[in-house]
């Protein structure tokens, strides 16, 4: 059995994969309306996320069966605290799908013959491509993990070619144009960009719930997930700075492909399309992957008694196909009430909500830590590590507007309202 488990290099690289996505391919678009400045945002959010990433090492070695947040959280914080941690999970992982989606049809767009800068163009060529990812779910995991894996191959090749060889053509002169661009202080747009910055490290916890496919949990789990959180940011902290150097930051945050654009710089018009192409797929089989991930965490909510039973019926391939039909007819009206004029308006509205969500969720970890449980007492390294991901989750929340964090918490009390209300009594185990 040990021979078909993975070693910590894959591990590393299944991590970093899953935060190399969309944020990858449209937040030099939204970035590009604070400036340059946002490099230091890059490094501060590496910082957090190999905070929390240690966090959920440390979970993993405590729970090597990890599945759900509902696996660590109930033991240490209770049944209530564990609803409202796997219910925001599950909803930031499918309403972040609709940012996935925008990013994905934004390159798309391009090879079509349509207009881009139509938002009811915008709007329609996601939810084809929402239906599209539901439709290859329902065929069950295995189609969706080779369908994701051969879009990271051709996906990220020519990307990589442009980071390779793009420095030549930086001009520093841009790049000092674009420093700032707000009319705010650096420290502001540093510390007000570190929601929108740490969407792409969102999928930091993977390496904790793939800790039952590594050889050694204790060992494996840690470095595949600060591993792939400290490549994911050299990569993020690398095209950063380079786009920036390229493209004015106007035409940056005007564009639906900024990379297409950085690539038209430095090739020529041609590679705009290759690599509109290449940033389409990686992103459509981001898409998929994703959706596959909502599925399978609402039926094991569904089966813990946290959403209603419809979500945990399988299909004959083993896809939750009730449940995807439900969540991706609310994506579909999420795209719609979402809509922007511009795609970066779009993206960056979404992923404010979901990076709100999923530090919530990321916080029920910090505070599981510090708290421990009768069995599993809490050591002095455990608290640490709680009180340092408490700590990260505490400055991106606080980098969030006031009306955002009202609005979720309103949100999270009518769910916890609703729960002790309808919620199922017989409920799975307890870690």
């Amino acid at each position: 059995m040990s021979s078909r488990k993975i070693g910590p290099v894959l591990a590393t690289f299944v991590v970093a994969n899953n935060m190399i996505g969309s944020g990858f391919f449209l937040l030099p678009a939204s970035l590009a309306t604070s400036g340059a400045v946002t490099v230091f945002s890059w490094v501060i959010g590496t910082a957090l996320a190999l905070m929390l990433g240690g966090a959920f090492a440390r979970l993993a070695r405590d729970y090597p069966n990890l599945q759900s947040a509902d696996d660590y959280v109930r033991p240490s914080l209770g049944r209530d605290a564990s609803f409202l941690a796997s219910s925001l999970y599950w909803f930031s992982s499918w309403i972040g799908n609709n940012a996935i989606a925008v990013a994905a049809f934004g390159y798309l767009v391009m090879l079509l013959p349509l207009d881009g800068g139509n938002p009811m163009v915008q709007v329609g060529g996601q939810i084809a491509l929402i239906w599209l990812m539901f439709a290859i779910n329902l065929l069950g995991p295995k189609p969706v993990a080779k369908f994701q894996s051969f879009c990271v191959v051709f996906g990220l090749l020519p990307v990589a070619v442009v980071l390779l060889f793009g420095w030549g053509h930086f001009d520093p002169d841009i790049y000092d144009a674009a420093w700032n661009v707000s009319g705010e202080s650096d420290g502001s747009v540093v510390f007000g960009s570190l929601g929108a910055i740490f969407w792409a490290f969102v999928g930091l916890e993977t390496g904790a719930m793939i800790a039952g496919l590594v050889r050694d949990p204790d060992r494996d789990v840690p470095i595949a997930t600060l591993g792939g959180v400290l490549i994911a940011g050299i990569v993020y902290v690398v095209s950063s700075v380079l786009v920036m150097g390229i493209v004015p930051a106007r035409e940056l945050a005007e564009s639906s492909a900024p990379f297409a654009l950085v690539a038209a710089e430095i090739f020529g018009p041609w590679a705009a399309i290759a690599i509109a192409a290449a940033a389409a797929l990686k992103a459509t089989g981001t898409l998929g992957g994703w959706m596959l991930v909502t599925g399978e965490t609402g039926a094991q909510a569904a089966q813990r008694g946290f959403l209603p039973a419809v979500f945990g019926r399988l299909n004959r391939r083993g896809a939750a196909g009730w449940g995807l039909l439900i969540v991706a007819s609310a994506m579909s009206v999420i795209a719609v009430l979402t809509l922007s004029p511009n795609v970066s308006g779009q993206f960056g509205t979404i992923i404010g909500i979901v990076v709100n969500l999923v530090v919530l969720a990321y916080a029920a970890a910090g505070l599981s830590l510090v708290v421990g449980t009768r069995e599993r007492r809490a050591s002095t390294s455990d608290r640490l590590l709680g009180i340092g991901a408490l700590v990260a989750c505490a400055l991106l929340l606080g980098s969030t507007s006031v009306d955002m964090l009202l609005g979720l918490v309103a949100a999270m009390l009518v769910a916890w309202v609703l729960f002790r209300l309808l919620g199922r009594r017989d409920t799975a185990r307890a870690a």
